[in-house]
């Protein structure tokens, strides 16, 4: 237990150390905010959907979680280039130690800057509607940050190289989030979209993010909570096995 707190340890310090980082993250999630919280804003109240940016804020909050946790997934691909992840596979822990710490650490990461997205969120306008639900938007967060930081770390343990990076952004990445309900309702849908949703574990997570800070959800707490928790242990087993096989 010793080497998972230690990766965990050296995750978290690795991100910290990275002002640039820090920054850098923050911009496309103020962009979608400002953007669209205040660009659609209007078409969307007319619509009889009230405040936009209302809506949005937990969408963008999710958003930051999953593509910082993917993200550091991805990030073995750089260990393996540099060398750094050979060093870390000679230790004399078992390599599901040191999947389970490095994906600990890239979801705490994924935490911090949620917290932070959520803090420009209040600056912005949003207002959670009850501060008492914080504790379960904070569940809703650790699930999809360990949700995709295990499906993060299984694409890196697939991949040999950075060249199939845009290819995962583009093709995979891009449609979970877009396909998740963060920057629409979930109501009225077409059958196509509406079955992509569905299947898309990142819409039960923001869902349920969007329930507990305006109290308005699609689907129950309990759907949520159950399929998060069933998909963070699939993901996390996904992750184990395509890790337990790399090659360096």
């Amino acid at each position: 237990m010793s080497a998972i707190y230690i990766l965990w340890l050296r995750e978290v310090k690795r991100y910290s150390r990275s002002r640039a980082q820090i920054i850098a993250s923050l911009g496309q999630p103020l962009l979608y905010l400002l953007a669209l919280g205040f660009g659609l804003g209007p078409i969307f109240e007319k619509a009889g959907q009230g405040s936009y940016l209302q809506f949005v804020a937990p969408g963008v909050i999710g958003m930051s979680v999953l593509f910082s946790s993917i993200f550091s997934g991805i990030g073995l691909l750089w260990d393996r280039q540099f060398g750094f992840l050979k060093e870390t596979l000679v230790a004399p822990v078992p390599r599901l130690y040191i999947m389970i710490g490095r994906t600990f650490g890239g979801a705490t990461v994924s935490m911090i800057q949620g917290t932070l997205v959520i803090v420009i969120c209040l600056l912005a306008g949003f207002r959670p509607q009850h501060l008492s639900s914080l504790p379960l938007a904070v569940l809703f967060m650790t699930f999809i940050a360990i949700v995709f930081a295990a499906l993060g770390t299984t694409i890196g343990s697939l991949l040999q190289n950075m060249q199939g990076f845009q290819l995962i952004m583009n093709f995979l990445v891009m449609p979970i989030y877009f396909l998740s309900g963060a920057l629409f309702p979930l109501n009225n849908l077409p059958v196509g979209l509406r079955i992509a949703t569905r299947i898309n574990p990142l819409t039960y997570g923001i869902d349920g993010l969007r329930g507990a800070f305006v109290g308005t959800a699609h689907f129950s707490t309990a759907t949520s909570v159950a399929v998060m928790s069933v998909v963070a242990v699939v993901f996390l087993m996904l992750g184990a096995r395509s890790f337990a096989r790399i090659q360096v």
